[in-house]
Order: structure tokens, then C-alpha cells, then sequence
């Protein structure tokens, strides 16, 4: 029976494969029994060749031997793989009692101090893992165990400050009971009653604050949850870390509680709108967003010394509360955009506790808390801006993003807008108060509560503009920097421009109100000025007219003309004679680069004048080549009739008329007579005949150069 040719390939290989191995061992055996080899020399070449694929791993055989020690496991490189692995022999020794009591103790107690500071906390850090590693029989036997519970629990009686990093441990630790061993470790925290005390007590460790946001977003199911939520409330957890911010407390326990509260609020916000089934409201975020503890929490802020740390971290909680409820890709809008076109629904309440100290944040803007001079890129800031005032510029953009009557009033009344314009052109080289100031703008603009009469006529916004557009201009035909706040200034100019063009009928009496001069001024600004500058910012800083695929190449049009004369010419241009002062007339003359002509298209534009005239004549010799030409059929090959050598040297004949060319004008000419037209071709028709007239090869034929005089 016929084999198929692959089996007997296969078989040719297994073959050379057996043999080669073979050769190989017997090569091996004549190395290793010559006579005078080393002994060492063979073990070391025996030890080589044996491959043992069932290697037992060495955390085994350390458990196999009697009185290995917890400290010995830990020294292998491994034992975390293993641990992960979930080798049992090494999870029974963990699991037992004496073992969990001392990796507890790791991560609970100073190591000694005597220790190397690189090494002194390597223990720790592998006790850690080993506890967190997500293993089934080490988290019950941690969650199961109250003791081990009450040994982590002592870790929080200890005086603060803690350390930082068994301060991590513990909360990781902790954490990942939370979360699988949820039950047990709730109904223990709860029998606690100083557990918030405690945690709050540290709160300077960062470490405190995830454990908290753990209690709050890793309980499930949800019943559960809300459970957990109630007894968080019922221990005023919101009360508490709002009371931390009062403005004598340390900076560390404010920014902390600040970012806490922060947290919380963000997080009660998705869960709420994830978990359609739960009808109870978070009783967490009801606190926050009432109106009794908005106004404790802004008291706090402004009791007492003022200092930036106190209003920086209560305004990020107040701007936290401002925030829109939008959540998937709706959430994820462009802050401009949000600023510009949309409002969202605020708790009334968080309103209306804000709106009674706008006149505390209206002072911050004059009188900020004191800052020593500073060094930028630019030279030396002696009085800075402050994290304080542009906090409360991005809350005044929140607030009146809002759209609320009674806020913007305020606003308006107080003249909050016209410092923050003062600002915006004090510090041309802030953006991040720049944004903020232009959000403000848009919402007033943009949104109709019958507030832009006191922008325009009160804050000046339009002389502004015009003015400080005017100085950037004379600072740069100086030789001087753009101003940064240019571009945040042509937006604002274009956000009036087109809320002008809207008509709304209150805008355009403001802007029929402006002086003569000042309204000339306006409009010969947005006619030229505004409108170069919108139309250089809209350039492509790249070209892409001409990029596609190379699939589309066939159905793409040339870029270059299909103009025959200009092919023509281009031929001319080829075949000059090269005479004796054709370098010294090659290319462009120097004239053509002269200093008045700065446009990088002049050389380009100068096609246009060459002379690219051509005999049009339907009766010439030329139109009939090209009728013959059009009309003959290309054969097909045939090996066996006799074809022409089409690289034989032939005949050619130059004609006598004469076309000048102006465009390059090198000295001398090229001329053309009218050619005969032979009746066949060198591709299909029959070869050339000696003594016979002129035949056509439909190729142009040329006559000699001559040169002319000018």
C-alpha cells in the first residue's frame, strides 16, 4: 500500500534523532572512561546530563525535618509562591496556633531597633502576605479566631502616633477579613464600642482612613451593608471627621478627615446609584448633604485664625457636595463642556448653608492668609496667589454653575466677579485661575438669570479685554513674551461674541450702552483682530489632506497636473547639450532669492510663466502620429514569428522648428520639425527595411540645439 510522503519524512527524523543521541552517549562514555580524566571532571559531566523534572520543592523538605521554625520558612525566597499555591503541607504549619500568634505579632509590634533598617521590617512585610494572600484556611482560621481578632484590636489601643508602615499592615490585614471573612469580623468590630474612637484617634495615618472607606464600600450584601452604614451613623462617624476640621487641628488629621469625607461622599453617590434594589437612603451622605453639618463644617473653617490648610481641605469637602450626580460615560464629560452647557440639581440645603458665608470667602479673596515670596520660571512672585483664593475661585465657579437665583444675587452683590477679574489679570501666568475665572464668565453668560447686566457695566468686561489685548500686543512688538492668560482671553472674548450673535436682548442693549470709542474699538476687534487670531488656532498644525490607505492609491488623483505641454517641456529641459557654461546656468539665478521676496511659493508660482505653446494644428504630421498611435492594437506575443530587437540602434531624425524656452533660459534652444509616420510599430508591427524610406516609430524626432543670441 502507498504511504503518504510525511510518514516517511517523520520516520527519516526520528531516525537522525536516534542516531545523533546515540552518537552522543558514546561520546559521552569514551569522555568519560579515558584513561587519566579527573574523577571530578566525570561527576561534574554526570551531574550535567541528569535532568531531574521531580525536583521537590525545599519548603517541603524543610517541613519534612523536625523543628523547623516559622522564621526559617519565611527565609525562603518562595514561600509566598508556595503559600499561593496552596501547598498544603506549608498551609497546615501556617495555620497552626503558635504561627498565627507570631505573624500577627509582626505586624502588630516594633521590630527591635537594633536591627539593620533595611532588613528590620522584611518580616513584617512577609507576615503581611502571608495573611492577605486570599488562602481559605488561613482567613478562618484569622476570622475564626478571637483571639488573634483581639491581638490585631490591641494594635489601635497603642498612643499615636503609630508607624506608618505597620500601620499599613494592620489595615490591609484587617481589610481583607472585611471582605471575605465579612460576618465574624463586623460582629467583633461592633462589640467595640471605642472602635471609631480609636481609628479616628489615628486618623494622621493614612492607613486609618482606607480602613474606614473599607467598612463602608467592601460589605456586602447589601443588607448587610446598610446595616454597617446605620451603626456608622449611629457612632457620628460624619460628625466626628467634621469636627476634625476645625481650623486648630493638626494639618495632617484636617487633610485626612477632608479627603475621608470626600471619599465617602463620592462613594455613598455611585453605590447608590448602582444598587437600584435598596429604597433606604445612605444614611451617611444624608448627613453630609444636610444643611446643619454643611454649616458646623464651614463654621469650622472660619473659627478662629484662618489658615490656608483649614479652607483649602473644608472647600474641597464643599466642592465634593457641588459635584454633578452623573455616572457612566455621562459622568466622564469635559469639565469645560459641564462649566459651558449644563446644570445639574444641588441639595438645596448645601446652598443654602453656603450662600450665608460667601461674604467669609469674599474676604479671603482680599485678604488671604500671608505667604513668604516665591521663585518661578518668570521671576519672583512676592506676593502669590495662594492655594486659599483659587480654591474659592473654583468654588464661585461651582456655585454658579448651580444656577441658583439667590447664589448668583449674592454673587453679583458682594462683586465677587470683579476680584476675580483683577485677579485674572494680576496673574497672567496662572491658568489654573484662569480656567476658573473663564468658567464663571461662560455661566453667567450662558445661563439666563439676568446677571450679566453688572459683567459688563460694572466689572468692564469688554475695556478689559480690549485693554489688556492691546498691552500684549505692545509687549510683544517689543520683543516680549505673550502674556499666559492670552488664550483663556480669546475664549472669553469668543463666549461674548457668541452670546451677542444669539440676540439675546439684555446683551445687546450692554453692549449698545458702551462709549462710542470703546464700541468702535469692540467691533473693529472681533472684525479682524479676534477673527485672525480664531483663524490661527484653527491651522492644522499637521497636513492630512493627502494621507489615506494604500488600498485607495489606484483610485487617487495625481496631485501633480496632467498638462502635456508641462511634460513636454520637462522633456526639453532633459536634453540641453551641455555646453561649456551649463553649471554656471543650472538651476535658479541668485536674483530670484532676493530679500524681498520672502514667500517660499515665489519659485513655485513662477511656473505660470513659462511658454508652454504647442502646434495645435489637426493636419500636422504630430496629430496624425497621435491618431495612429490611439487607433493601433497591441498583439499578442508569439514565440514563434520573428520579432525585432527593439534595442537596435535606428535612425533619428531632428527636426527645424524652433520653440524657445523662457522659463529656465539656459543660452540655447530646442528644436522640433514635423516627423513622418512610420506604418508600424516596434512592438507589434514588422522590422524596419533596409533601403526603404522613413518609416514612423512613433517617437518624436528632434533636430540639433542651436544655440541663440539675445
Amino acid at each position: 500500500m502507498h504511504q503518504p510522503p510525511w510518514i516517511f519524512i517523520s520516520l527519516c527524523s526520528f531516525s537522525f534523532i536516534v542516531s545523533l543521541f546515540v552518537f552522543m552517549l558514546s561520546s559521552l562514555s569514551c569522555f568519560l572512561f579515558r584513561p587519566g580524566l579527573p574523577a571530578a571532571a566525570a561527576t561534574a559531566a554526570i551531574m550535567f546530563w541528569k535532568f531531574d523534572l521531580n525536583n521537590t520543592s525545599h519548603i517541603d523538605q524543610l517541613l519534612d525535618r523536625e523543628g523547623v521554625t516559622l522564621r526559617e520558612l519565611m527565609e525562603e525566597e518562595d514561600v509566598l509562591q508556595e503559600c499561593k499555591a496552596q501547598n498544603r503541607k506549608l498551609l497546615l504549619f501556617l495555620s497552626k496556633d503558635h504561627c498565627m500568634q507570631e505573624l500577627v505579632t509582626l505586624i502588630t509590634e516594633e521590630p527591635p531597633a537594633d536591627l539593620e533598617e533595611k532588613t528590620r521590617f522584611k518580616f513584617p512585610n512577609i507576615a503581611c502576605e502571608l495573611l492577605t494572600s486570599d488562602v481559605a484556611l488561613i482567613n478562618d482560621k484569622l476570622g475564626g479566631d478571637e483571639s488573634l481578632l483581639e491581638k490585631l484590636y490591641h494594635f489601635l489601643e497603642q498612643e499615636p502616633p503609630l508607624n506608618p508602615l505597620l500601620a499599613s499592615f494592620f489595615s490591609k490585614t484587617i481589610g481583607n477579613l472585611i471582605a471575605r471573612k465579612t460576618d465574624q469580623v463586623i460582629s467583633f468590630l461592633r462589640k467595640k464600642h471605642n472602635f471609631i474612637s480609636l481609628v479616628l484617634n489615628h486618623i494622621d495615618a493614612s492607613a486609618m482612613m482606607d480602613l474606614l472607606l473599607r467598612l463602608i464600600s467592601c460589605v456586602e450584601p447589601a443588607l448587610l451593608r446598610m446595616e454597617v452604614l446605620n451603626w456608622l451613623n449611629e457612632e457620628r462617624l460624619i460628625q466626628r471627621l467634621t469636627e476634625l476640621m476645625h481650623t486648630g487641628r493638626d494639618e495632617e488629621r484636617q487633610s485626612n478627615a477632608s479627603q475621608t469625607l470626600c471619599d465617602i461622599i463620592r462613594l455613598s453617590r455611585d453605590q447608590a446609584n448602582q444598587l437600584s434594589e435598596v429604597t433606604e437612603p445612605d444614611p451617611l451622605l444624608t448627613v453630609l448633604e444636610s444643611q446643619e453639618n454643611v454649616s458646623e463644617l464651614l463654621k469650622n473653617m472660619f473659627e478662629g485664625e484662618r489658615t490656608e490648610a483649614s479652607v483649602v481641605n473644608g472647600t474641597q469637602v464643599l466642592l465634593t457636595l457641588l459635584e454633578s450626580r452623573r455616572s457612566g460615560l455621562e459622568g466622564l464629560m469635559d469639565l469645560y463642556s459641564q462649566g459651558f452647557e449644563r446644570s445639574y440639581t444641588v441639595n438645596s440645603s448645601i446652598l443654602r448653608a453656603i450662600e450665608p458665608h460667601l461674604k467669609d470667602f469674599q474676604q479671603l479673596l482680599l485678604n488671604p492668609p500671608t505667604r513668604s515670596a516665591i521663585l518661578t520660571t518668570v521671576g519672583v512672585l512676592e506676593q502669590p496667589l495662594g492655594s486659599a483664593r483659587l480654591h474659592v475661585a473654583r468654588l464661585v465657579a461651582s456655585l454658579l454653575q448651580t444656577c441658583d437665583l439667590s447664589i448668583c444675587q449674592e454673587i453679583c452683590r458682594l462683586n465677587t466677579m470683579d476680584l476675580l477679574l483683577d485677579l485674572f489679570f494680576k496673574y497672567t501666568w496662572n491658568n489654573f485661575l484662569h480656567l476658573q475665572v473663564e468658567l464663571c464668565v461662560a455661566s453667567i453668560l450662558n445661563h439666563s438669570n439676568h446677571e450679566e447686566r453688572p459683567l459688563f457695566q460694572h466689572c468692564r468686561l469688554v475695556q478689559r479685554i480690549l485693554d489688556a489685548w492691546e498691552e500684549n500686543d505692545k509687549i510683544q512688538a517689543e520683543g516680549g513674551r505673550r502674556r499666559g492668560n492670552m488664550g483663556h482671553l480669546t475664549r472669553i472674548a469668543n463666549t461674548v461674541v457668541q452670546n451677542l450673535e444669539k440676540g439675546l436682548i439684555i446683551i445687546t442693549c450692554i453692549s449698545t450702552e458702551l462709549p462710542e470709542d470703546c464700541r468702535g474699538r469692540w467691533e473693529g476687534f472681533v472684525g479682524e483682530t479676534l477673527r485672525e487670531t480664531n483663524r490661527r488656532n484653527t491651522v492644522d498644525l499637521v497636513s492630512t489632506h493627502n494621507l489615506h490607505s494604500s488600498s485607495e492609491d489606484d483610485d487617487m488623483e495625481s496631485p501633480f497636473p496632467n498638462d502635456l505641454s508641462i511634460q513636454q517641456a520637462f522633456s526639453d529641459y532633459q536634453i540641453q547639450q551641455m555646453t561649456a557654461n551649463f553649471v554656471d546656468q543650472f538651476g535658479f539665478n541668485d536674483e530670484e532669492f532676493s530679500e524681498h521676496d520672502e514667500n517660499i511659493n515665489a519659485a513655485f508660482d513662477r511656473i505660470a510663466e513659462i511658454n508652454f505653446n504647442i502646434d495645435a494644428d489637426d493636419h500636422s504630421a504630430n496629430a496624425a502620429a497621435f491618431e495612429a498611435c490611439c487607433k493601433e492594437r497591441i498583439q499578442q506575443f508569439d514565440d514563434c514569428e520573428e520579432e525585432e530587437d527593439i534595442w537596435d540602434e535606428k535612425e533619428i531624425n531632428y527636426a527645424t522648428q524652433i520653440k524657445s524656452r523662457s522659463r529656465y533660459n539656459p543660452g540655447w534652444t530646442a528644436s522640433f520639425s514635423e516627423t513622418e509616420v512610420s506604418s508600424s510599430s516596434a512592438w507589434g508591427g514588422s522590422p524596419q527595411q533596409e533601403g526603404e524610406g522613413p518609416q514612423d516609430t512613433n517617437w518624436a524626432s528632434f533636430t540639433e540645439f542651436q544655440p541663440f543670441s539675445r
